[in-house]
């Protein structure tokens, strides 16, 4: 099979480079264009990037000598490839300007990127959860005026480690929900070379991700009606996050009230058989287990258990009755892999299976 060529915009970035080291050997995707900002333009990829490498996994080798693009020549840039994966820095009116003109030049956008997630007609994919909501994508390009180009996006890194619980428990209704993150700093872009203040601290406020965490989910979790997605009312979810000085790994603290009361033998077996499309279409990147349960107290860990399924597994333990709401739960996930890059490449791999990219 001839492989699709990508263009990773923002490449030079930590969910660049973990874009880049996922997308090695890829089955169906071969990166051939990086994007970055005007001064990284002209130089390869290995001098932009510099000593600013972060993944513990050598540079591939495909990618050290790709001269980098500008990012804002975005017709040069399209020209090159199939679809892209973006993952700018940049502020939001400037992010969606510019996946909204990529799209435009009939060029596939799978994003990273916080900008379009409350954009109506832009599904927010979790693959295993809402795949059907794929369905938006041709309102999207009435809109946009394009056959092939149109912008896709995946949710906040935070909800990885409950959204996908609560929507496996869907049929016991939960309604009430709150939830607190305990965040790695690799979620802002960091290590602890770059952010010392970081060791042995924690930091009690992650601007913006409350909410997120708070409303991401209702929209994953509602209906295509029309030319946009409504979002679900329920369950109603009070969150807190929290930074903490952890490289990679999300870790979050859940209490759920049900409206329909399930035991915990039923909780734990609705987690363990829990498959969605990826699953049954055995699509590269999706775990074969989404989600495991761990009987042991002490996890899971991040340490023991972030990379469960090549880090696009989430880990679920102590799953208790509680005293105030009906059960609680602490989950984990991946947050620079499931949570970002692997959750955007799965996206991909999901509108490619489903004849939304294709060769140009």
């Amino acid at each position: 099979m001839e492989k699709l060529r990508v263009g990773i915009l923002g490449a030079t970035g930590m969910v660049g480079q973990r874009f880049i080291s996922l997308l090695e050997n890829h089955p169906w995707f071969e990166v051939v264009t990086v994007a970055a900002s005007p001064r990284s333009a002209g130089k390869t990829y290995e001098e932009a990037v510099g000593d600013r490498w972060k993944m513990t996994t050598p540079m591939p080798e495909a990618v050290k000598k790709l001269v980098v693009m500008n990012v804002n020549e975005v017709e040069k840039v399209a020209s090159e490839v199939d679809f892209v994966f973006s993952a700018v820095d940049m502020t939001k009116d400037e992010i969606r300007t510019i996946e909204e003109a990529y799209a435009k030049t009939e060029t596939p956008v799978v994003s990273n990127n916080s900008a379009h997630r409350w954009t109506k007609d832009v599904p927010m994919i979790i693959p295993e959860i809402n795949p059907q909501h794929t369905d938006i994508i041709e309102a999207q390009k009435k809109r946009l005026g394009t056959t092939k180009g149109f912008i896709a996006v995946k949710p906040n890194c935070s909800i990885q480690s409950y959204a996908p619980v609560l929507y496996a428990w869907r049929e016991f209704e939960p309604y009430e929900v709150i939830a607190t993150t305990y965040q790695a700093i690799s979620g802002a872009g960091k290590t602890f070379k770059d952010w010392p203040e970081m060791i042995e601290n924690i930091i009690p406020y992650i601007g913006g991700e409350e909410e997120k965490s708070e409303q991401e989910p209702l929209k994953v979790y509602g209906k295509v009606e029309g030319d946009e997605i409504v979002k679900a009312d329920l369950p109603k979810i009070s969150s807190q996050c929290i930074r903490v000085p952890v490289l990679n790994g999300h870790t979050a603290a859940v209490f759920v009230k049900f409206k329909k009361q399930p035991t915990k033998e039923q909780l734990i077996e609705k987690l363990v058989s829990f498959k969605g499309l990826p699953q049954e279409l055995e699509l590269p990147s999706a775990p074969k287990q989404f989600i495991q349960y761990m009987e042991e107290d002490n996890r899971p860990q991040v340490q023991l258990d972030v990379d469960f399924e090549k880090g696009m597994g989430i880990s679920i333990g102590r799953i208790r009755e509680d005293s105030i709401y009906d059960y609680k739960f602490v989950g984990l996930s991946h947050n620079t892999v499931r949570g970002a890059a692997g959750g955007a490449v799965l996206c991909a791999e999901l509108l490619k299976a489903k004849g939304f990219i294709n060769k140009k």
